[in-house]
């Protein structure tokens, strides 16, 4: 029986880690983003371009890449007071998380890809949310993940299931996992293809891939990095 997957993809470094290992473990993998209105276009246009990276530099699995899903989630950006959805600086709360937090946000993309993959024959979600050094995002917590996949199976009277490969992987180990998927080349695709920086920078290459160098993720992206090539 042809076993099958849908990956939440959202082009940056954690999320195509996901789908090197999706396909290294289903037969077939269908991929699906979310547009929300979120600052920066480029991270709409990353996804495309690591998806045509994936399928030229590796053909036999990107073979195995079926349909990819846009899913517009405009309203979402729309009552979304965030540093990602409105150009603000980066500041904590009072709660002690970061502006970059968009409330509800990895619960609704869950429940759409649910939705697709209900109607696709895909019960298998792929994501990339980190427990080991996320951004203080609540959304990205085991718990509430299990909770929330607890829900959609119930409410849906189907089974479904979601894979975090990564959630108890540093930065560097996803560097590490990657390398391990694809060799260099894999490490290579990512680090120039993919897109993480929250301030939507991608004008300069540097030794760990495009991004502005400051804001919170391309902080974690580079120190990862770092930390994966005094390892090599």
């Amino acid at each position: 029986m042809m076993t099958k997957a849908l990956i939440l993809f959202s082009g940056g470094q954690d999320s195509a880690t996901c789908l090197a290992w999706a396909l290294s473990r289903y037969d077939y993998v269908e991929t699906v983003g979310f547009d929300y209105d979120q600052r920066h276009a480029i991270e709409m246009q990353a996804r495309q371009d690591v998806l045509a990276a994936f399928k030229t530099q590796f053909p036999n699995r990107g073979a195995r890449i079926g349909n990819d899903h846009i899913v517009d989630l405009s309203a979402l950006g729309a009552i979304s007071e965030t540093s990602l959805t409105r150009d603000t600086e980066i500041t904590l709360s009072k709660s002690g998380l970061p502006s970059t937090f968009v409330p509800g946000r990895n619960l609704i993309f869950l429940n759409f890809a649910a939705a697709i993959g209900y109607r696709r024959g895909l019960t298998t979600l792929v994501a990339g949310m980190c427990e080991a050094d996320f951004s203080g995002y609540p959304d990205c917590r085991k718990d509430t993940l299990d909770a929330t996949m607890q829900s959609i199976s119930m409410g849906m009277d189907s089974k479904f299931t979601l894979e975090t490969p990564l959630m108890s992987v540093s930065k560097a180990g996803a560097w590490d996992m990657a390398f391990e998927f694809g060799g260099e080349a894999l490490v290579e695709l990512i680090r120039t293809r993919s897109h993480t920086c929250y301030m939507g920078d991608h004008d300069e290459l540097k030794p760990w891939g495009y991004g502005c160098g400051t804001c919170p993720a391309c902080e974690l992206r580079a120190k990862g990095w770092e930390t994966y090539s005094n390892g090599l």
